[in-house]
């Protein structure tokens, strides 16, 4: 937990010393004195100046992407046979995410394992449907990217071809690379002559049983009986997520002439920032918007300020406050609660 926070405290801290000091630069043109010139400050104070309504806006949007990913999650536990209480997979989704600020992806782990014991399913069922859930938001990620492609082409392959090294070559022609691949080789040929003795013992035949079950919940997708539903909610989480960010934009004075198409890329880098391993996103996620908004003119002072105020606005009112709203909210909800299998 501590290196993932120490991560993402990193990549944040030394965005804030990059961006501070052109801040100062820009004060010292200015003839501002250093004193009166904090980038710190100016965050504040941007903060104070959004427009309220719209952030509330953002938090209502938040609310119905969950709704329908619990919704949509109870369409994958049902498929396998189990009949399960909305509030329950509501609130473990929203643990889920109170867990990643403390240790990205491990929120998956903690939302399988919280409804695996309120509603009495084994673990490794539940964790995988909620590996499937992942899966499903993948596909459409790479939808919504092509889409942000498709309409955005120029300043997006542009940025990805000055940024991102698109090669290979480097990575199959590293020493560390080869050396893996040998290592793998090596333990896959030492497992396969001594599988006989593996597979008789304890630990790996539980593994066995442990990995079917999680199959079994991967196969939940091909078993959903109204497949048209789960398309619709698929549908909704990812507009409010894309209406999250856009919409956002009208709380900031700096960024309220953008446009939709804006929204869409600017929603993109932020969402690759979100794949990064840190805390919530954090560092990750601020770079990418920034980069994301510098493309449309936006000072990057203005877009750092952006993406504290989208960040902050999403995880202290959503990840933060309904995580322990759940936290405090399931073990009272499930006091006398019996769970039923179809």
């Amino acid at each position: 937990m501590f290196v993932f926070l120490l991560f993402g405290i990193t990549i944040l801290w030394f965005l804030y010393n990059d961006l501070n000091a052109s801040y100062l630069a820009d004060c010292t043109l200015k003839g501002i004195p250093e004193e009166e010139c904090s980038l710190i400050d100016k965050v504040v104070s941007d903060f104070k100046s959004t427009h309220l309504f719209w952030l509330v806006v953002i938090c209502i949007c938040f609310f119905i992407s969950n709704v329908s990913r619990s919704l949509r999650w109870q369409q994958l536990l049902h498929s396998l046979g189990y009949q399960t209480r909305w509030p329950n997979s509501f609130h473990c989704v929203m643990i889920g995410y109170f867990a990643n600020l403390g240790l990205p992806r491990v929120g998956e782990v903690v939302r399988a394992g919280t409804f695996s014991r309120y509603e009495s399913i084994p673990f490794e069922k539940v964790m995988g449907t909620v590996a499937m859930d992942r899966i499903i938001d993948l596909l459409c990620f790479g939808v919504v990217f092509l889409l942000a492609l498709m309409l955005q082409y120029d300043l997006l392959w542009n940025y990805l071809a000055e940024n991102a090294d698109l090669s290979f070559t480097k990575v199959l022609t590293s020493p560390l690379f080869l050396i893996a691949g040998i290592l793998l080789l090596a333990i896959a040929l030492i497992a396969w002559m001594l599988r006989s003795r593996l597979l008789a013992m304890p630990l790996v035949i539980r593994l066995i049983k442990t990995a079917e079950g999680f199959v079994e919940g991967l196969k939940s997708l091909r078993k959903v009986e109204n497949k048209q539903l789960l398309i619709i909610h698929s549908i909704t989480i990812w507009l409010m997520y894309y209406l999250m960010t856009y919409l956002c934009f009208n709380a900031f004075d700096p960024t309220a002439h953008l446009g939709p198409l804006a929204g869409l890329l600017v929603f993109v880098f932020g969402s690759l920032g979100m794949i990064i391993p840190t805390p919530g996103g954090m560092g990750s996620y601020h770079a990418l918007v920034i980069a994301g908004l510098v493309l449309y003119g936006i000072d990057q002072n203005d877009a750092f300020s952006f993406a504290m105020i989208i960040f902050f606005t999403i995880n202290i009112f959503g990840n933060i406050l309904f995580g322990l709203i759940a936290l405090l909210v399931l073990p009272g909800y499930n006091r006398s609660y019996q769970p039923a299998r179809i």
